[in-house]
Parts: structure tokens; sequence; C-alpha cells
């Protein structure tokens, strides 16, 4: 059910539009990187690349960043656990998984990349930024889009999820919805 005794949203239809949020948030993130900030950075000499990607990774670990980047994968799965048995649990659980492997590459391949880009130390310092950046920009630039993507994924299905979840009971597909409009009744 999607609206409790007083005619309004249910709980459940709360977090999933949540979720839908945060998960538009954290695609928004990682696509603007694809489509501007990398894209601007590719033009910037090595030293001014080394610079600014240790500055906004440093400026990015925030509390706002961070409730957005955690928090759509968490409501994601309070979504899913509440969803059993609806028509929109494939659809949060298609969410869930793009998410978990969202966290997966941030974890396993651009966090890594970030520390050992701080870790090459001042840019004005370091004796062959070309190398340091080289090591950095195109695998962090291939990764982030596959984040973009599949952050892009999870707010698809949870947009559908949440679509799903506005349909009366027994109302699970557009099918339904022509039948009845072509019918003698409808006309």
């Amino acid at each position: 059910m999607t609206e409790n005794s007083t005619g309004r949203p249910s709980a459940a239809t709360g977090v999933l539009g949540a979720a839908t949020v945060a998960s538009g948030l954290v695609a928004g993130v990682f696509s603007i990187f694809a489509c501007a900030v990398m894209p601007a950075l590719a033009r910037s000499d090595d030293r001014v690349f080394i610079r600014v990607m240790t500055d906004i990774n440093d400026a990015i670990q925030n509390p706002v960043f961070f409730a957005g980047f955690l928090g759509a994968p968490v409501l994601t799965a309070v979504c899913a656990r509440r969803s059993r048995g609806s028509g929109r649990r494939r659809w949060v659980w298609a969410a869930l998984t793009a998410h978990a492997l969202v966290l997966l590459v941030t974890t396993v391949v651009n966090v890594p990349l970030n520390d050992r880009l701080a870790g090459a130390g001042d840019p004005a310092r370091i004796a062959d930024p070309a190398a340091v950046r080289e090591r950095f920009e195109d695998t962090w630039v291939a990764w982030n889009v596959v984040r973009a993507l599949l952050s892009t994924s999870a707010l698809v299905c949870l947009v559908r999820a949440l679509t799903l979840s506005q349909l009366p009971d027994g109302v699970r597909s557009s099918a339904y919805l022509e039948s009845a409009a072509g019918s003698r009744a409808s006309r």
C-alpha cells in the first residue's frame, strides 16, 4: 500500500523518495566530473592539474557530500528490505546493486588513486609532475565515468520504483492502463 489511513504517502514511499533524491545528487556529482571538471582540468598543465585534483579530493570529504554518497545506498538498502513482495522490489534491488558497485569502484580504484596523487607531495616540488599525472588521470577519469553510469542507473531504477509505488494496488504495468484506455467504457 502506498498511502496510510490518512491518505498521506507511507513512510516507505518517503524513504524511497529520499533514496531517489540522494541517488540523483550522487549521479550529478560523478556526471559533472565526467562532463566538465575533468575535461577542464585536462587543459591544465601538470602541476595545476595535480594541485586542483588534490584540493578537490580534500574539499569533497565533507558531511554534505558523505550524506548523499553514503545515504543513497543506505536508504536504498532500507527500501530493499521494506519492498519484499511489492512490484518495485526488483527495481530497488537493481538500484542497490548499482550503488554497491559505485562504492566498490570508489574504494578499490578512485580513492587509492586520490591517495597516491596526494602522496606525491607539493606539486611545485615534484620532480616529474607529468609522470605523476600520467599514473592518475586516464584511469581515474575512466572509472569515474563508470561511477557516473552506475549511479545514473541506480537513479533510473529508483525513479521507476517510485513510479510503481504510486500506482494503486494491482496495477503494475502500463499494459493494464493501455487496455483500459482502449475499452468501450472509456469512450
